[in-house]
């Protein structure tokens, strides 16, 4: 799977090809635990069993990621939640980035494995470097929108230190400090203002207010008939 992607440094912009071959999704990602169990009891309310423990990994094919603005979805049960991204090229270098794991919310209350299978993944085209916000990563900050009633409504927001930390989160699934090449990784989720629930837009932000800049994705859900 290659993505095109721009990394925006603070020593300007340039256009890269990501080529990826493993994509993980990391589960119960709450650093901390009253947050995890919020989630968790939010979920269960659609039917979703609670987890053995935290966090949890899960394998998805790569060929789900995309950059495209819309995503076509078996039915109208799925929906976007605004996550990080960790990604390293070929040479190993780390990046951070910001995408959806949009997840068939009806499969999920029956495998969670599976519904991660079932929808794409859709990441914004711009990355950072790690390096540059490793110093403060938990100042990032993570919103996102959805479509309800004709409004834009806020669906998510908080900082990334309700989440495990970046490096904590590599550690948990390889036993080291780096992540394989070729790899992106989802970093987890915050609750839902309000309850999960489906929407025909949704849009996200990760903002690095100390350098005072913003990744922004937005994308339609195009559902197919049951």
């Amino acid at each position: 799977m290659i993505l095109k992607l721009n990394i925006e440094s603070r020593r300007g912009a340039a256009p890269a090809d990501f080529a990826i071959d493993n994509l993980v999704i990391a589960g119960w990602a709450g650093r901390d635990k009253a947050a995890v169990e919020e989630h968790i009891v939010e979920l269960e309310a659609l039917g979703i069993a609670r987890p053995a423990s935290t966090p949890l990994f899960y394998r998805v094919a790569a060929s789900r990621l995309t950059t495209r603005g819309d995503i076509q979805c078996w039915g109208t049960a799925s929906s976007g939640e605004a996550e990080t991204v960790l990604f390293t090229g070929a040479d190993g270098r780390l990046h951070v980035g910001l995408g959806s794991d949009h997840t068939d919310r009806k499969v999920e209350a029956y495998d969670v494995s599976v519904s991660k299978q079932m929808c794409d993944k859709p990441v914004a085209d711009t990355v950072w470097p790690f390096d540059e916000v490793a110093d403060h990563w938990d100042s990032l900050i993570l919103r996102s929108f959805i479509q309800e009633n004709g409004r834009r409504v806020l669906y998510q927001e908080g900082k990334v230190d309700a989440l495990l930390a970046a490096t904590e989160l590599i550690r948990g699934y390889t036993g080291s400090d780096t992540l394989a090449p070729r790899t992106a990784m989802f970093g987890g989720t915050l609750a839902a203002i309000g309850a999960i629930r489906p929407s025909a837009r949704f849009e996200a932000e990760l903002e690095d207010p100390v350098l005072a800049r913003v990744i922004r994705l937005g994308y339609n859900v195009v559902p197919l008939p049951v």
